[in-house]
């Protein structure tokens, strides 16, 4: 019959009508950790890793044409934005004239589709709170869906654990609170359970372009496409060189005792391995969490595994109310779904470019990301048109929540093409037109105004 906890868990779950594969993997986790397993992936059981790059590979026009229009394309749109002080898909943001992440991305796949003949299937896996938002906003795109294709599908939900008992949290003040995702590693689960991976294969189409919503810099690019077509790999993920500012992030290694491919999380690194985790020139790549799989071959291995990829396990400790530390410690089981790159025998990475990882996790990216660091053309590709990527660094006080950040720049993001960086300290308000050029430090115990058209810093 297995624990109280994962009994209760899983009435819990059923009651919700959480599909019973989603169950399953859900249980699956939960004796790993009732087991004690943490998921940690020890240094000395890893190895580095060299891999091609993408300017390095020949792919020919036909290839990736053919490579294109046998691809869907899925963005990952579960994310509220809570830690920018939103209540709603943060892919509503707006980027530039008047365009949110989700206008963007359309635009970029019917331009796709335009200019490829290709029908790439576009679909975003939403949480319960942030599918109606979504599905509002790109209900003007009438030609975006395709005939025997949704537009959406759910990604699942589970209970949060108490840590002291491992038993589902009750929070009848919000119950909203006892539940959460369980990672992006739930794709996987989700495509199985609502039968869309059937639905792939059956309609032609043999490879699936994954990616996150907020990163508008990951196109399924033709000649990725072509390169992952011709590799005859089972599983991809493009992966890019890590820099300074990743040392605290995951990355790729070989695992000695097999020779797979894995991705070691940061929490998944033991506490005497931070060093070499932090070691940019042994472990020298990391994950844009921009991945490619093989309709065919995913579906093997699920039937073969009853539906449960068995990827790591992450143990994530929280408190039930995140925002509030005074509430119950919980365990929120979580998986990442670049980690089934292990799963698969004869797995590939491939080195892109930074131009193809433009993840916007704070309003410091949020303010370079508006500014003419990056251009928006045509085809509503992004490019950056400034030489360097500047380094910006908003006082959390006043600039990390957007409403808070929105009032401080009024009429927009400065001018940051010449920019190297940019530090505020303290409650500073932008006009319009003001130019940032080389390194800039604000600092003020009192509210600031920057004025229009004003220069700042000289190089």
């Amino acid at each position: 019959m297995g624990a109280p906890g994962l009994q209760a868990a899983r009435a819990k779950m059923a009651a919700a009508g959480v599909p019973e594969v989603a169950i399953e993997t859900f249980a699956h986790y939960y004796r790993l950790l009732q087991h004690g397993e943490t998921g940690m992936i020890p240094e000395s059981s890893i190895e580095p890793v060299d891999i091609p790059r993408l300017e390095d590979v020949e792919v020919t026009e036909e290839a990736a044409t053919e490579a294109l229009r046998r691809t869907a394309v899925i963005k990952l749109n579960g994310g509220l934005g809570t830690s920018m002080g939103m209540d709603r898909a943060k892919s509503l943001l707006c980027v530039r004239r008047g365009l949110s992440f989700l206008d963007i991305i359309a635009r970029q796949a019917l331009h796709l589709r335009s200019a490829y003949g290709a029908t790439l299937p576009l679909m975003f896996m939403n949480s319960f709170r942030t599918s109606a938002d979504t599905l509002d906003a790109l209900g003007r795109y009438d030609d975006l869906p395709v005939e025997g294709l949704p537009l959406e599908f759910l990604q699942n939900k589970e209970p949060k654990l108490l840590a002291e008992d491992l038993t589902p949290v009750s929070w009848p003040d919000d119950p909203d609170l006892e539940w959460c995702p369980p990672g992006h590693g739930d794709v996987y689960t989700a495509l199985r359970g609502t039968g869309l991976l059937d639905d792939l294969i059956e309609q032609g189409y043999r490879h699936v372009f994954i990616s996150n919503s907020d990163n508008l810099a990951a196109v399924p690019d033709p000649k990725v496409a072509g390169w992952f077509a011709q590799s005859g790999a089972p599983f991809a993920i493009e992966a890019v060189q890590r820099m300074p500012s990743d040392k605290k992030g995951g990355h790729f290694a070989r695992r000695k005792s097999d020779g797979r491919l894995v991705l070691r999380e940061t929490a998944q690194t033991l506490p005497e391995d931070q060093e070499a985790l932090a070691d940019l020139d042994r472990h020298r790549y990391m994950s844009t969490n921009n991945l490619w799989f093989d309709t065919v071959a995913m579906k093997e291995v699920l039937d073969h595994r009853d539906g449960i990829l068995g990827l790591p396990l992450i143990r994530n400790v929280k408190t039930v109310d995140p925002g509030d530390k005074s509430t119950p410690e919980v365990i929120q089981i979580e998986s990442a779904m670049g980690a089934a790159i292990e799963v698969f025998d004869g797995a590939a990475l491939i080195e892109v470019g930074r131009d193809r990882f433009v993840p916007v996790k704070t309003t410091n990216d949020l303010l370079v990301l508006r500014s003419d660091v990056y251009e928006i053309g045509q085809d509503f590709r992004l490019t950056q048109v400034a030489t360097d990527l500047p380094y910006v660094d908003l006082d959390a006080d006043h600039y990390k929540m957007v409403g808070d950040f929105d009032q401080r720049f009024p009429e927009g993001a400065p001018s940051l093409a010449k920019a190297s960086s940019l530090r505020v300290e303290g409650d500073w308000t932008f006009g319009h037109g003001v130019s940032v050029i080389g390194d800039v430090d604000l600092e003020s115990d009192q509210p600031q105004r920057v004025a229009p058209g004003e220069t700042l810093g000289n190089g």
